[in-house]
C-alpha cells in the first residue's frame, strides 16, 4: 500500500536562534558578595556622590556657558569656542567622572578622525554606563530621546553635545532621525562626529542582534567600537529583566573597581555595493564586530522586546514573545501589530499548560476537535523542532506558511462546496460532521459544540458569509480542509492508476478505496472531489500520453 506523504517545510532559515533571550540577565548577588557590597558602600558610597555632584553641576555649568544665546537650538553646529569648550572640558570632567565611579578603562586601537570616519558605532550596548566612550572620542553627538533633554542637569550637558533626538510621540520621528543623522554625516565636518548604538536596545552582551540602518543610510566610513567589561562580579548589565537602573548605580558606587574595555577597530569604508544597500553593509559591519567578540549574531531586534514584555503581561514567559521579529517579518511579510494579536490568541491557547507551550492536548481543545491522526499531523507541521509542543515562534510561523496562504477566497469557497453536499447553498449539521468525521477519521466524533460557533445567527444552518467569517478568524482549520482535499485526490490519483493498469478495460470498474480516511464512515461525494467523472479520466488521460 502506498504511503501518503505529505510535505513538512522546514527552511533552515526559520531555525531557532543560537540565543535564546539576549534581553535579561538573571544574575542576582551571592550572601557574600552582598556583604562585601554593602561594607565596601559605608565608605565609597557617600564620598563618590558627594564628587559625582559636584562633577555634575560643574559640567552643567560649562554646557550652560557653551550653548548660552546660541542661535538654533540644534539646528545649528556649535563651533569655535563653544565646541572646543566641549570637546576638552566635558570631555575631561567626564572621565574624571568615570574615574571617581571607580572604572578602569582600557584603550585599544586608534580614534579615527572626524574626516576618517564620521559616524562611531558602537555594540554591544548592555549599559548606560556604556557613555564612556563619548569621553574618549571628543564628545560626539549622539541619538537620544527627547525627553532626555528635559531632564534637569543631565539634559543641560546632553543637550550641549547637540544630539539627534527622537520623539516617540512623532509618527515621523525615524524617518527624520535618518535625514538628520545623513545630514550631518555629509555635512564634510560642520557638524560633529556621531556615536551611535546600532541595537537599539540594551542586551546581556552574549550576541549582537539586529543593527538598525539609521547609522549606514549616509553611506560614510564608519569605525566600530567594541565595548567589554571584564569584571567577575557584573553590576553595569541593564536589561529588560533584571537588575533596575537605581540598583546597578548603586551596586558599582559600592565597588572599588569596574573594569571596562572599550576597542576602535579600524574604519570600515563602504563598499559601490554596501552604498547602494544599508542592511548589507550593517549585516557586514555587524559580522565583523561579532567576530572580534567572539558572539554570535541574532536577528532579535527591539520588536522582540515589545513582544517579550507584552507575553509577561498576558502571563507567560517573557521568553515566548521573542520570535527574530527582523528575519520573521522580512520573510513572512508580517507587520508588529499583526504578530502581537497573534500573541494574544496564543496565550489564550496556551493559558492552561505550564512554560507557555502548546501541548497536543491545548491544541485539540482550542480547536474542539478530537486528538486523532490527522490533527497531529497538523499540529507536527507547526511543530517545528520535533519537541512535541508549539512555542509562539512556531505558532507564527505556521500559521504564515502553512494556515494563511491556504485561508484564501477560493479555498474557503472549496471547502464550502466540500461541506455542501446537497448543493443547497447551507451546511446543515449533519453535513458538517459527516465531513469532519472523515477528515479527522472519527465516525463519532461531536462536532456540535464547533458547529454552533461557527452557526452565527443560530439557525441550525451554516450560510457561505458565516462559514467565511469562522475561516478567516480560525486559519488553524484552513489546513484541516485542505489536508482532506489533498487526501481524497490522493485516494483518487491512485485509483485512476489502478484503472490504467489494466489498459484494455474501455470503462473503469467500481472503484475501491485503497486507503481510507475512516473504515466505518461514508465519504460525502460532491463536486469539489467527485468518486468518478468524466473530467477527470480525459485529464488523467492526457497526462498519461504525455
Amino acid at each position: 500500500m502506498a504511503q501518503r506523504v505529505l510535505p513538512l517545510p522546514r527552511q533552515q532559515s526559520f531555525c531557532p536562534p543560537t540565543i535564546p533571550n539576549p534581553f535579561v540577565h538573571p544574575g542576582r548577588l551571592s550572601a557574600k558578595d552582598k556583604l562585601r557590597t554593602v561594607l565596601q558602600g559605608i565608605i565609597l558610597l557617600p564620598v563618590r556622590a558627594i564628587f559625582i555632584t559636584c562633577i555634575l553641576l560643574l559640567a552643567w555649568l560649562f554646557a550652560s556657558v557653551a550653548t548660552f544665546c546660541h542661535p538654533g537650538k540644534g539646528s545649528v553646529p556649535l563651533t569655535g569656542w563653544r565646541r572646543r569648550m566641549i570637546k576638552t572640558t566635558l570631555s575631561g570632567l567626564t572621565r574624571t567622572l568615570f574615574f571617581i565611579m571607580g572604572f578602569q578603562v582600557k584603550v585599544k586601537g586608534k580614534v579615527a578622525s572626524l574626516l576618517e570616519a564620521p559616524v562611531f558605532v558602537a555594540a554591544p550596548h548592555s549599559s548606560f554606563f556604556d557613555a564612556i566612550i563619548c569621553a574618549l572620542t571628543g564628545m560626539p553627538s549622539v541619538v537620544s530621546r527627547a525627553e532626555n533633554l528635559s531632564t534637569p542637569v543631565f539634559g543641560k550637558i546632553l543637550s550641549s553635545l547637540q544630539p539627534v533626538s527622537v520623539s516617540r510621540q512623532d509618527p515621523d520621528s525615524r524617518k527624520n532621525t535618518v535625514t538628520e543623522i545623513t545630514k550631518r554625516a555629509l555635512s564634510r565636518g560642520q557638524w560633529p562626529q556621531i556615536l551611535i548604538f546600532p541595537e537599539g536596545t540594551c542586551t546581556n552582551r552574549s550576541c549582537l542582534i539586529t543593527f538598525k540602518q539609521g547609522a549606514f543610510v549616509p553611506r560614510v566610513p564608519v569605525q566600530p567600537v567594541l565595548l567589554r567589561y571584564p569584571n567577575k562580579l557584573d553590576t553595569v548589565t541593564w536589561t529588560w529583566q533584571g537588575y533596575s537602573l537605581k540598583e546597578l548605580c548603586l551596586m558599582t558606587l559600592c565597588q572599588l573597581f569596574t573594569r571596562v574595555e572599550v576597542e576602535f577597530l579600524p574604519v570600515h569604508v563602504p563598499t559601490e555595493e554596501e552604498k547602494n544597500d544599508p542592511i548589507l553593509f550593517a549585516n557586514r559591519v555587524r559580522q565583523t564586530m561579532a567576530t572580534a567578540l567572539n558572539v554570535p549574531v541574532t536577528d532579535h531586534t527591539f520588536e522582540d522586546c515589545r513582544l517579550m514584555i507584552s507575553a509577561g503581561q498576558l502571563t507567560l514567559p517573557m521568553e515566548a514573545g521573542l520570535v527574530e521579529f527582523t528575519k520573521i517579518s522580512k520573510k513572512l511579510n508580517l507587520k508588529w501589530n499583526h504578530v502581537r494579536e497573534q500573541l494574544d490568541t496564543f496565550a489564550a491557547i496556551a493559558s492552561a499548560s505550564k512554560g507557555g507551550r502548546i501541548g497536543i492536548e491545548e491544541f485539540a481543545e482550542y480547536l474542539k476537535l478530537p486528538i486523532s491522526d490527522v490533527l497531529k499531523e497538523l499540529f507536527l507541521l507547526f511543530d517545528r523542532n520535533g519537541d512535541g509542543t508549539i512555542d509562539f515562534r512556531e505558532y507564527v510561523i505556521g500559521l504564515s506558511i502553512l494556515c494563511n496562504p491556504a485561508n484564501t477566497e477560493e479555498t474557503i469557497q472549496m471547502a464550502f462546496k466540500l461541506f455542501d453536499m446537497d448543493e443547497d447553498g447551507t451546511i446543515t449539521a449533519d453535513e458538517f460532521a459527516c465531513i469532519i468525521q472523515s477528515a479527522l477519521g472519527v465516525p463519532e466524533l461531536d462536532v456540535s459544540m464547533l458547529f454552533k460557533e461557527i452557526d452565527a445567527d443560530e439557525t441550525g444552518k451554516l450560510s457561505y458569509g458565516e462559514f467565511k467569517d469562522f475561516a478567516l478568524k480560525h486559519p488553524e482549520y484552513a489546513k484541516l480542509f485542505t489536508t482532506y482535499i489533498e487526501l481524497q485526490r490522493y485516494q483518487s490519483d491512485l485509483l485512476e492508476e489502478d484503472d490504467f493498469e489494466s489498459p484494455q478495460v474501455e470503462q473503469s470498474p467500481v472503484r475501491k478505496t485503497t486507503i481510507p480516511v475512516s473504515e466505518t464512515t461514508s465519504v460525502g461525494r460532491n463536486k469539489v472531489c467527485p468518486e468518478g467523472n468524466e473530467e477527470d479520466n480525459s485529464s488523467t488521460s492526457d497526462k498519461k500520453d504525455d
